[in-house]
């Protein structure tokens, strides 16, 4: 497999990724230190047995033992064929340098185009550097969407007792949760754990999360107010997120039945 885009080669460090020549498809020279090149090699290789031949042939002619040096041997009988992945990511890991980049690229793949400004601006920011530390354990997405859950169910209890201070408290730990329920996400597609089970586990426990939370808010106004007003203005609340939910998730069945 290679990769034509060798415009913008911030993804690899020059001087030690290995350059191919393909031509109609055909690799037609493979190395190193080759001066003529239109393609990198990203590290994939589908080789026949043919290849244990080529590499001693390689080694005879050319005291050269690693797979391009077979490689090239079966490109000068015009034998490989060339696939290009341009455009899908791949970085060549030698050292820690290019494994932190790599992961800083990843990380950065995590983002997603529904992103609003909050999300985007600072839940998305903060989520990957938790997720950088996360993907590191045995904690699985739907561990963390529970527990995303249950900072909820603990905001709308301090949204409950009243007076300002368990309101800042409340609306802290809300948007934590908030930022902690961006993790289960990442983590999936980090882990490649994403199962329907756990997009739908994730969707329930963030409206049961939001139902809480309204029912929270509601109570505190209404309490400082005492008005039935604000019991009304959240009960249309608590109705329209369940109600967004479920449109969308008719809109997004409506479509996938269309494609």
């Amino acid at each position: 497999a290679v990769d034509s885009n060798v415009s913008s080669d911030n993804l690899v460090e020059i001087d030690d990724v290995t350059k191919v020549l393909v031509k109609d498809g055909r690799i037609l020279d493979i190395g190193k230190n080759i001066i003529k090149y239109n393609a990198f090699d990203t590290g994939f290789f589908l080789c026949s047995p043919s290849i244990f031949a080529a590499i001693e042939k390689s080694i005879t002619l050319d005291n050269d033992s690693t797979l391009s040096g077979g490689i090239r041997i079966l490109a000068n009988a015009n034998a490989v064929r060339a696939l290009d992945i341009s455009g899908n990511f791949w970085m060549d890991l030698d050292d820690e340098n290019a494994f932190r980049k790599a992961q800083k690229r990843i990380l950065g793949k995590l983002k997603k185009f529904s992103d609003g400004p909050v999300s985007q601006y600072l839940n998305r920011p903060i989520s990957t550097r938790i997720t950088r530390f996360l993907v590191k354990t045995k904690i699985t997405p739907n561990q963390i969407s529970f527990f995303s859950f249950l900072l909820c169910l603990i905001s709308s209890v301090l949204f409950l007792k009243g007076g300002y201070a368990t309101l800042l408290s409340g609306a802290v730990l809300a948007q934590i949760a908030s930022i902690i329920d961006g993790c289960d996400g990442e983590i999936a597609k980090l882990k490649y754990q994403s199962t329907a089970f756990g997009g739908w586990f994730d969707a329930v426990l963030d409206r049961y999360a939001d139902a809480f939370l309204l029912f929270g808010l509601t109570c505190h106004i209404y309490f400082l107010n005492d008005s039935f007003l604000y019991i009304i203005v959240g009960f249309f609340a608590l109705i329209g997120t369940f109600m967004n939910s479920y449109t969308a998730d008719k809109y997004d069945t409506l479509m996938k039945k269309r494609l």
